[in-house]
């Protein structure tokens, strides 16, 4: 470079001075910047409003939220729940003095499990019936007396009286042991067989009493009384047979009304009009 061309720039350089070059964010920009940082403390603003409101509705507190309260002893409910998916707990209680209930709008299984998660014992309360699921149903009195007891064997009653209620009485599709079957007090006892026969037997003796009434025992066919080893006994200050048949064979014009009672060989009873002498056997015509 020629010496005349050199010198001419260091001059203009000289001249010019030191250049500044201004560093930050103007027009547009800066205003879109305040506009997004103005919106972001509006919705932060409004989250905390909202999360206040929150927790003012659902009511948090230290000890707990809304009904559920935090104790040493565990998880304290206030008024109604509703639980939608299981719950699991080793007790559930209610408050001393208040009841404890169950609401669902179809049934409320409680199930027992074992080790192997395998239901033991099942109770179903529904809307059509109570269904207990076990080996053996048991119902006790607060002191361990049992009242009523169920398995595949046998159903035994434990209480000293069993009452039926039912104004139809009691039906009975087979056989019913007991040692005592009465009425209440003024009350009637009617054992009924409508289609079949009644059978009472017993190994060592049947007793039918009726202190305060009458009784009475009425079939279409027949009636038997049998006794195998012993003897029937009809202990009464009167024994009336009324509808007895009555021999013909009497002296005409006799009207007396004396009669002698007599049996025919296959059991039948008759009324022959006493003599002399027995007239049973003057009337055997009635056993034929």
């Amino acid at each position: 470079m020629p010496q005349e061309q050199y010198a001419h720039r260091s001059t203009m350089h000289a001249s010019e001075g030191p250049q500044v070059y201004k560093v930050g964010i103007y027009g547009w920009r800066k205003r879109c910047l305040y506009f997004f940082v103005l919106l972001l403390m509006i919705l932060i603003l409004v989250n905390l409003a909202m999360t206040i409101w929150i927790l003012k509705v659902m009511n948090f507190t230290i000890d707990g939220m809304g009904n559920l309260r935090i104790t040493e002893k565990g998880l304290k409910l206030e008024g109604d729940s509703e639980f939608l998916k299981p719950l699991y707990a080793k007790e559930i209680r209610s408050r001393p003095g208040n009841p404890l209930y169950f609401q669902s709008a179809r049934n409320v299984t409680v199930n027992i499990l074992n080790e192997k998660t395998k239901v033991l014992t099942r109770l179903v309360t529904g809307p059509q019936a109570v269904e207990a699921h076990s080996q053996k149903f048991e119902v006790k009195t607060l002191s361990g007396k049992l009242l009523f007891s169920a398995d595949d064997n046998e159903v035994v009653v434990g209480a000293e009286r069993l009452r039926v209620l039912g104004a139809e009485g009691t039906v009975f599709p087979k056989s019913i042991e007991t040692p005592n079957v009465r009425a209440d007090p003024f009350k009637e006892l009617r054992l009924e067989s409508p289609t079949r026969a009644l059978v009472m037997e017993a190994p060592k003796g049947i007793e039918i009493n009726a202190e305060a009434g009458s009784l009475k025992a009425t079939c279409r066919t027949e009636l038997r009384l049998e006794s195998k080893d012993g003897e029937i006994t009809l202990n009464s200050a009167k024994i009336k047979l009324p509808n007895l048949p009555q021999g013909s064979s009497s002296s005409a014009g006799s009207r007396q009304k004396i009669y002698e009672l007599c049996v025919c060989p296959n059991g039948r009873l008759f009324l022959s009009q006493a003599g002399t002498s027995s007239t049973c056997q003057i009337n055997t015509s009635v056993c034929l």
